[in-house]
């Protein structure tokens, strides 16, 4: 990555680690009113996405073999928020009270703009500086179909009446990151294989 190009992607990873904090304080605080295992998840998530995209504003312009190491390291990184969201659904298998459908869709509308912004700033640099841009482009990405699923789950759970929705939802962005953790860990693989 040319200085230019390093310069401008920090600055765009300064910005994100910005949305995803702001944004995790919002929909954590809904997700625990509500009860809201798919908002728990997801907000598990945008935590999970602040550490990795400090993570690799800290690692940009390290060379390729530290680079490849940090990879791994954020693919573990990433598999903390399904571990924490299947906690919540294990609770709700317990207790599976629905959560409050108004409150869930707009969580979700406000998770949406936030991944969107995120995604949109990010996929100019997805093809740079192999797993560590990868990994911050796929947690924005699965971050923007994350929200959308909570958007029909908020939807689905004020038609059924019903936590199934949410529930469902919830082990849905589960596979979904631990899906990236393992797209990432292939990323920094092949990067470290390279720089042998």
């Amino acid at each position: 990555m040319d200085h230019a190009v390093s310069l401008s992607f920090r600055r765009t990873l300064i910005g994100v680690v910005a949305l995803n904090l702001g944004y995790f304080c919002v929909q954590i605080v809904a997700a625990l009113v509500i009860g809201s295992v798919s908002l728990f998840a997801d907000s598990t998530d945008y935590l999970e996405d602040a550490a990795i995209n400090g993570l690799i504003l800290g690692g940009v312009n390290w060379p390729p073999r530290r680079r490849a190491l940090l990879g791994k390291v954020m693919a573990g990184i990433i598999l903390l928020p399904p571990l924490a969201a299947l906690w919540m659904a294990w609770r709700k298998f317990e207790d599976p009270a629905e959560p409050e459908p108004l409150i869930l869709t707009l969580a979700g509308l406000g998770a949406l703009a936030v991944n969107l912004a995120c995604a949109f700033l990010l996929a100019r640099f997805r093809r740079h500086s192999g797993s560590l841009t990868k990994a911050a482009f796929l947690s924005a990405r699965n971050d923007t179909i994350a929200s959308a699923t909570i958007i029909i789950g908020g939807a689905l759970t004020a038609w059924t009446r019903s936590a199934w929705p949410d529930l469902g939802i919830g082990l849905l962005i589960t596979a979904l990151n631990a899906g990236a953790a393992h797209e990432v860990y292939e990323a920094a693989s092949r990067e470290q294989k390279a720089a042998d």
